[in-house]
């Protein structure tokens, strides 16, 4: 029983007409859980969503450096300005989807966005054949620039619009987590697929088996739950309003654990093909082992669900980061030739990937109900999270790999002995990390959770 209702339940029991108001009053009838069929439909566009994130991040990079003869160091400033300007983006992005949504034009929104994410990788793919880099380099920046201004934008917009629609799915924390559980799910599907596809189509392959994906994606969400609260198109009046969640010390903390959480778990997957070549010599085997690493993550969220009913989503969390920590402290142990101990590792791993996935977005929809913004401003806090979240991949790369030279590793050599600068930053700073994020989590926003006063806070009035 939560604060909130312990308290009712006492005010009841004080009163001497409860007995007679609880017999005659007819019970509530509990809501009707989503079939896994509507939540399948929910899901779908994250799918295809992991399509984008995949190439952009593995596949871009070495595409135009191999193909095309783009300097990496251009690349690099390319890419990093495009993802700040869009990480400054994501907050207007969310305004507008709670405009879109409260309009009751969420689809739509999704849709048009959709187009521009399509029309913009696309573009982003095939461009350097018509504008090549070496004779006009400065033709080459600007087509670039717009191709991953609307990919990004339109890949932002898409990606907030749809967690603020789910984040309004569910009437319980277990019901929330199992909404997400399953757009998480089907995006690892989508990872996997599109590492199929990567190797095997090629750009024009990758663009039209991603095209469809989309369209398909966005045809089954068409049919999926509308949200179960009523939209307030009353509430959303000015610019200003798209900063309002931070203004709440509960979103604060539950966005500082998922920084410093994010922060450890974007540092191994900066690092990880670095230390599978360099410390387990096992270069052959780096895709068999991010295969068993997103299988084992998709197969287990069920697992969570269950401690999600159990434990609650936050001790389900801390469970997660506990299990992060121990695999990692393994993963140190390690040493050059444990190529099969390397793989059970990438399986608990895993396990531990889907609690970052589906239990963070389940607390922050449960916090948005409790601060009574239900139905007023999901995009707004999406927004911000997904902010966050790109902020994390900055930080990780920022910190990570600074740390490794400053220690003295040298990619291509491999970091032997019992504790080389590749285990420091692959496997001791995430585990710092995490404590870190376990830390902020059980003493910021877990002892805030058990305050009678967190669920009955008021939201406040918006400009």
């Amino acid at each position: 029983m939560n604060p909130a209702s312990a308290l009712q339940a006492q005010a009841l029991a004080a009163s001497p007409s409860a007995p007679a108001v609880l017999v005659d009053a007819p019970p509530s009838p509990a809501p009707v859980p989503y079939t896994a069929s509507e939540l399948a439909r929910y899901g779908a566009p994250q799918f295809a969503l992991s399509f984008v994130a995949l190439p952009l991040y593995v596949f871009l990079p070495e595409h135009f450096a191999a193909r095309y003869a783009v300097p990496l160091g251009f690349l690099g400033a390319m890419l990093l300005l495009a993802r700040l300007a869009d990480a400054v983006l994501d907050p207007i992005i969310g305004r507008l989807a709670d405009h879109m949504m409260g309009a009751g034009h969420g689809w739509r929104f999704m849709a048009s966005s959709g187009v521009v994410l399509v029309f913009g990788f696309a573009l982003l793919l095939s461009f350097p054949a018509v504008v090549p880099y070496a004779p006009q380099p400065g033709t080459f920046a600007a087509v670039m620039g717009l191709a991953l201004l609307l990919t990004y934008a339109g890949y932002s917009a898409l990606g907030v619009t749809h967690q603020a629609w789910g984040s309004t799915l569910g009437h319980d924390e277990a019901e929330r987590a199992r909404t997400f559980a399953w757009r998480e799910s089907l995006g690892l599907a989508g990872v996997l697929v599109a590492a199929t596809v990567t190797q095997l189509g090629g750009a024009a392959g990758f663009t039209l088996v991603f095209t469809i994906s989309l369209v398909l994606g966005l045809w089954l969400v068409k049919s999926a739950p509308m949200p179960r609260d009523v939209l307030d198109q009353h509430t959303l009046h000015g610019l200003r309003a798209a900063l309002e969640p931070l203004h709440h010390v509960a979103f604060r903390r539950l966005l500082l654990v998922y920084l410093a959480s994010g922060v450890a778990a974007s540092v191994p997957a900066t690092l990880v093909l670095f230390f599978i070549r360099d410390r387990i010599d096992a270069a052959d085997l780096s895709g068999l082992y991010l295969f068993i690493y997103f299988a084992f993550a998709a197969a287990c969220v069920p697992l969570w669900l269950r401690a999600v009913r159990r434990y609650g989503a936050a001790a389900s969390w801390l469970l997660g980061m506990a299990l992060t920590v121990t695999v990692f402290l393994w993963a140190a142990l390690l040493r050059p030739g444990d190529r099969w101990a390397y793989a059970a590792v990438c399986a608990a791993s895993g396990l531990a990937l889907g609690s970052d996935l589906v239990l963070p977005p389940a607390l922050l929809a449960g916090l948005i109900r409790s601060l009574g913004h239900g139905g007023r401003l999901e995009g707004a806090y999406f927004g911000i999270w997904g902010m966050a979240t790109k902020l994390t991949l900055a930080l990780a790369a920022g910190i990570a790999l600074p740390l490794l030279a400053n220690l003295g590793y040298t990619p291509g050599t491999p970091a032997t002995g019992t504790l080389p600068p590749l285990v420091i930053a692959y496997c001791l700073l995430p585990c710092g990390l995490k404590l870190l994020s376990g830390a902020l989590l059980w003493f910021g926003w877990m002892r805030l959770a058990r305050n009678p006063d967190f669920s009955q806070q008021q939201p406040r009035i918006l400009p």
